[in-house]
């Protein structure tokens, strides 16, 4: 674990190898889980007043749950999360040439919503971890539908900060990614 402000961060974001392979994986992450994506409590003011920008990217289903479930649910262990459809993918999610996507990010790209998408699935495989005193922990979720994005982050020696460097900037500023690569730099040279 490495020490940055107020931030503990798993050592394996700099080690351990990671690049999304969606040819490979078809966005499985958004489908298989037990839960939706984790929410920060800013994100549900915002998925519901962005709703009418991204809604027409959803599908019939993601919609229904939507409008039954409302725009976040609470998990078993209490946490905000996105609803599902059938229990199982993400009620933002759609397909496109067999390939799971997020409806709100296709609303951004588009440019009709400013926001991209809940942090935490710009940030998998990163988890956030909030501890009692404030400080928060960044820990690398190994999962095994990701198997192909760490076969092809090992094959490009991409560390797992640097797969998700827009990411990590967009929620913790680009000083907090400058402090990860002089972290990982120390490491390198140890």
């Amino acid at each position: 674990m490495i020490e940055i402000d107020d931030k503990i961060v798993s050592a394996d974001l700099l080690r351990e190898c990671f690049a999304c392979d969606l040819a490979q994986c078809k966005g499985i992450c958004c489908v298989e889980g037990n839960a939706g994506a984790p929410l920060e409590e800013d994100e549900v003011e915002i998925l519901e007043r962005e709703y009418p920008n991204y809604r027409s990217c959803m599908t019939p289903e993601g919609i229904e749950a939507v409008e039954r479930q409302g725009f976040t649910v609470v998990d078993e262990e209490g946490d905000l999360t996105t609803p599902l459809v059938n229990d199982a993918e993400c009620a933002y999610a759609y397909t496109e040439n067999g390939v799971t996507l997020c409806a709100i990010e296709k609303a951004w790209q588009e440019g009709r919503t400013p926001f991209r998408k809940p942090i935490s699935c710009h940030l998998y495989p990163i988890r956030l971890m909030r501890f009692s005193n404030g400080t928060i922990g960044l820990n690398y979720h190994r999962w095994s539908v990701c198997a192909p994005a760490r076969r092809c982050g090992a094959r490009l020696g991409i560390p797992v900060y640097k797969a998700l460097r827009e990411p990590i900037i967009r929620r913790f500023g680009p000083e907090f990614y400058q402090a990860l690569e002089a972290a990982e730099a120390l490491l390198k040279n140890k």
